[in-house]
């Protein structure tokens, strides 16, 4: 099994960074090369949505996607884990160009075109409270969710049977 971990955000945007930092975590924790019996991890950073995060998964049986998000009522520093489906596409018929098609949005046009794309996609969230201030720094709510984040990353992994060894020797699965 092929899995992708990408950590999405701008790491100069203060909180929009975190899915970078809990990829990094995620990556500094998986063993050298991050393959055992046919199963293989990939981490990566990316600033790109839509289309071009879409282009990034073909190839990949599983998809897990970390990134920033602020909703009503959320409490900074609050990580929450989802499929794909109970995302909420809000850009659906809101969008000026192809290129600003929603995760869902892309992922359905993809499929469409014959991508192979991962059959399962989670979502690990971080509630942000600053994410359009030029700052390197994570606010100290959501760097506090790093760990817990990097640990839900882990646990994912876990249930298709990779890494369920490490993360549990760590307290983390």
């Amino acid at each position: 099994m092929r899995v992708i971990v990408v950590g999405l955000g701008n790491p100069i945007l203060g909180d929009d960074g975190v899915g970078w930092r809990v990829a990094e975590a995620v990556r500094a924790g998986l063993p050298a090369g991050a393959a055992a019996d046919g199963f293989a991890v990939e981490v990566d950073c990316l600033a790109v949505g839509g289309l071009g995060l879409m282009e990034r998964l073909i190839g990949y049986e599983r998809a897990i996607i970390v990134d920033a998000m602020q909703t009503k009522g959320g409490r900074v520093g609050e990580v929450r884990c989802f499929e794909m489906p109970a995302l909420p596409d809000f850009t659906a018929g809101h969008t000026s160009a192809a290129h600003d098609a929603s995760l869902p949005t892309a992922l359905q046009v993809g499929r469409a075109m014959g991508a192979e794309l991962p059959a399962r996609v989670d979502i690990v969230a971080v509630e942000a409270e600053r994410v359009y201030e030029f700052s390197e720094a994570l606010t100290p709510a959501v760097a506090a969710a790093v760990p817990q984040a990097t640990a839900a990353v882990l646990r994912l992994l876990a249930e298709d049977g990779w890494g369920g060894r490490e993360a549990r020797a760590t307290g983390e699965g």
